[in-house]
């Protein structure tokens, strides 16, 4: 550790109404044993595709990555912005090269309605700027590794430098997250249920009883805490610019708070924010509370405001082990808890002001 490293930490409680919004490959509602009590579960990389999903309708292009197996395309695309006069076959060819100089796994496609080409054997996070260098690369005829692997290095997309980028093939091209997303899980101990439903054919016979189709959906219903962190001297590090480094982690956060996965959101409508929430900005570590809901939230009168009074107590507890923060913002939390605000904006300005004063 040093005296310059900076973590934010963001809690949220937020209760969620008869909903499937993260299914196992059975089509069940995620689910995890926590304190002896099985938690309904909101998977990691369910709220981060949606995070992502948000920072793509907010940020600008050149600032984002993409993440796809149709690298060599997506590069021989680029190749022919750049220069109109090389035809599909060649600008195929280079970006095939560039990619395979690097090292990168590719295997031919199988798609019966394209023409068949080279595509990736695994999903690769490319910035919109690092794919522009490679294609200006494959045209001017750059071969060394090393060098393409520097444009890869270079110039890392916010969403890229906040999720991460993991190569298989060669772990040079990795990319470390600064941010760390925690799997929700409720608060309280809950049980599947199953909505039996019917459809009726707008077409049938007259005559004829019965439905057109019958089926179940399994759901559930819960109050949430969710968890993430960001690293802020690390953001900084690969950004390389403070302020685009407070905007890409206000950005985090605002898509952290208003954000939900999309899984049978058409079939349960569970369009919730949270009830509170709580930024700390912390030096010596990130802290995660869910041990204030080590022991399930039991009641007969609501969730919520229970999971909030632990979520206060938890904090409590919590700065008996570590130092105290540099800062502490929130939303809906109790009057002793201190340090709340009316709204989102209000809170992501206080959050600017003060990081623009550490980093």
């Amino acid at each position: 550790m040093t005296k310059n490293n900076l973590y934010i930490d963001i809690h949220a409680i937020e209760t969620v109404p008869p909903s499937n919004i993260n299914r196992d490959d059975a089509g069940s509602p995620k689910t995890a044993l926590y304190g002896g009590a099985p938690r309904s579960r909101v998977s990691s990389q369910a709220w981060k595709k949606v995070m992502r999903d948000y920072f793509v309708e907010h940020l600008d292009e050149n600032k984002l990555g993409i993440r796809t197996l149709e690298l060599v395309k997506y590069i021989a695309d680029k190749i022919q912005n750049i220069d109109s006069s090389i035809d599909d076959d060649k600008s195929m060819e280079m970006a095939e090269t560039v990619i395979s100089k690097l090292g990168i796994k590719m295997t031919t496609s199988k798609s019966d309605n394209v023409k068949k080409h080279k595509v990736l054997k695994a999903l690769f996070f490319i910035g919109n700027q690092q794919a522009n260098d490679l294609a200006n690369a494959a045209i001017n005829g750059v071969s060394d590794k090393k060098e393409l692997a520097e444009i890869l290095k270079s110039n890392p997309a916010v969403d890229i430098t906040l999720f991460g980028r993991m190569v298989a093939d060669d772990p040079n091209l990795n990319e470390d997250a600064s941010a760390q997303v925690s799997h929700a899980i409720s608060t309280h101990a809950v049980r599947t249920e199953f909505d039996f439903f019917t459809a009726t054919d707008d077409f049938s016979q007259s005559g004829h009883s019965g439905a057109g189709m019958l089926g179940t959906t399994e759901y559930n219903s819960s109050t949430l805490y969710r968890y993430a962190n960001i690293s802020g001297h690390e953001l900084l590090r690969q950004l390389g610019s403070k302020e685009d480094t407070v905007k890409a982690i206000n950005l985090f956060i605002k898509a952290f708070a208003k954000t939900m996965p999309s899984g049978k959101i058409t079939s349960f409508a569970n369009q919730t924010l949270p009830q509170s929430l709580v930024v700390t900005i912390r030096k010596d570590r990130p802290v995660n509370l869910v041990t204030g809901f080590e022991k399930p939230v039991a009641s007969n009168d609501g969730y919520v405001n229970e999971s909030i009074q632990r979520l206060s107590n938890e904090f409590d507890k919590a700065s008996k082990w570590v130092d105290s923060p540099e800062a502490t913002l929130s939303i809906g939390m109790p009057d002793s808890f201190g340090n709340n605000n009316n709204n989102l904006d209000e809170l992501l300005d206080k959050v600017s002001s003060k990081l623009n004063s550490l980093l």
